[in-house]
């Protein structure tokens, strides 16, 4: 009898995938967990294996195309068995829910309204346009021809929606406090010219330590509490073509220089290269952006969803400054720290950037 197989939650929260690669075609005979299709999360490409042993009788979706946790992902049978999908069952009484397009009284009101969303953030007159679907209804393309000018719609990448919609989520719920200083670098920069290892390692090194005596910069709201961590697991920020992610080193605080290095070097490759898996893409209990790595000096980062703060660490260019009374060149980190304002005040905010600038400097 022909197995079907559901599209698991193989992240957490996940409520779709986007098939990669099908590593067997329908009619190949599989091993149990051999490998069977590749699947794009929100934040990782994972290799989904065959839960049973048996002959692939049935792809759920094409490559590129995208299916939702509880869909068909594969069906499974014996040698010459065949399989079709069940017919659904008709509903009893198909009534419409908001009324037929037809019935609109107005040019606007045949605009479904995620295109009239879009008219109002581009600026349209629905009143203007003329539709070109079904009815006379009127399309996102319509829309934006009616802009007057040329555009190439690019639909979202699984990972770029992902993105969207967790920035969305922190920015949304909240209340963001930046806060700005400079750290000398000529003491971490001579460090890192020593050792070799990437200037992330260093700054997590110095931070790391902080994060035990200011509590509430390691912790997590939970709507009634404050949830102090009491593992260290520093993200750092990781440029990568399908946008930026953030890849977290567990247990920082009990890693060496060299350790650190280590971790920072593997794990960014992996993000770049999508072989990351999504335990190493997760969980972070403070994070650092080193946007002075794509030239960047201050800026407004975005505390992740589930922390409480965020450093970002700029480039730092020589610039003039006054060393002991006297006009110098001097090497400044620009530093730029996000909080939620929810679990910490400016004054604990300042504190902590102070102690972040002493860490840097000694």
């Amino acid at each position: 009898m022909a197995t079907e197989f559901l599209l698991p939650d193989i992240g957490e929260g996940l409520t779709e995938a986007t098939v990669v690669e099908w590593l067997a075609i329908v009619g190949e005979e599989l091993t149990l967990d051999g490998p069977m299709v590749e699947m794009e999360t929100d934040k990782a490409v994972t290799e989904i294996p065959a839960p049973v042993a048996g002959v692939l009788l049935h792809q759920g979706a094409a490559e590129g195309e995208t299916l939702e946790v509880g869909q068909v992902l594969a069906v499974i049978g014996s040698v010459g068995e065949s399989w079709e999908p069940s017919a659904p069952a008709a509903p009893e009484a198909a009534a419409p829910i908001v009324g037929t397009l037809q019935e609109a009284s107005s040019t606007a009101g045949q605009a479904l309204p995620a295109v009239r969303k879009l008219a109002a953030e581009l600026g349209v007159d629905l009143a203007a346009v003329t539709g070109s679907g079904p009815g006379g209804r009127i399309t996102a393309a319509d829309v934006e021809s009616a802009t007057g000018g040329s555009a190439e719609r690019i639909a979202l990448s699984t990972t770029r929606r992902a993105i969207a919609d967790n920035l969305t989520r922190s920015w949304r719920e909240i209340p963001h406090v930046t806060t700005y200083g400079e750290a000398d670098a000529a003491s971490l920069l001579a460090a890192r010219k020593e050792s070799g290892q990437p200037l992330e390692a260093h700054l997590i090194a110095a931070v790391t330590p902080l994060l035990a005596e200011f509590g509430d910069f390691n912790s997590s709201f939970v709507g009634d509490a404050i949830l102090r961590r009491t593992n260290y697991d520093v993200g750092f920020a990781v440029d990568t073509p399908e946008g930026l992610m953030v890849a977290v080193i567990k247990g920082a605080d009990s890693m060496t220089i060299a350790e650190l290095g280590q971790e920072v070097s593997r794990l960014a490759t992996a993000a770049k290269e999508r072989s990351a898996t999504v335990d190493e893409l997760r969980g972070q209990t403070f994070t650092i952006s080193n946007i002075g790595a794509v030239g960047g000096r201050y800026g407004t980062p975005i505390v992740p969803y589930g922390t409480t703060a965020i450093l970002s660490v700029g480039r730092a260019d020589p610039t003039a400054g006054v060393v002991d009374g006297r006009l110098a060149v001097v090497q400044p980190f620009p530093l730029s720290l996000s909080y939620d304002h929810r679990v910490i005040d400016g004054a604990k905010g300042r504190a902590f950037l102070a102690a972040v600038i002493a860490a840097i400097e000694a």
